[in-house]
């Protein structure tokens, strides 16, 4: 039997196991940017997409508070916002089916504690 040289790799199978890793990167980033409580947006005809740092605040279809993925209650919430400061940008996201009376309380807390960088989270209506 005759050895034959070794003159070049087959990069099929190399693509696929790329492309398969690929699938599972986008897939896995697009959880993560969504978050991980699960929140139906209002929506609106115009918005203003930001990328914005900051503090999150959810308020779930039952009127749960979430201040950074943790359940708090409204004065919690007070207690943890009065350790940062006021020019924070904040960012509320509501249940669309949540009451407006959970909304109100935490808007009405943010500008007590003298919030001015409030957004409120919505969809675009399509």
């Amino acid at each position: 039997m005759e050895d034959k040289e070794f003159s070049s790799i087959n990069v099929i199978p190399l693509v696929d196991i790329m492309l398969v890793l690929l699938t599972i990167v986008l897939i896995t980033a697009t959880f993560v940017v969504q978050g991980s409580i699960p929140v139906q947006l209002p929506q609106a005809k115009a918005s203003h997409e930001e990328n914005l740092k900051g503090l999150f605040i959810t308020i779930t279809q039952e009127g749960k508070i979430f201040f950074e993925n943790r359940i708090v209650s409204l004065s919690e919430l007070e207690r943890e916002l009065e350790k940062y400061q006021r020019d924070s940008q904040v960012q509320v996201m509501a249940d669309r089916r949540a009451t407006v009376q959970s909304l109100v309380d935490v808007l009405d807390l943010l500008k007590r504690l003298g919030f001015k960088k409030v957004s409120i989270k919505t969809e675009v209506k399509g």
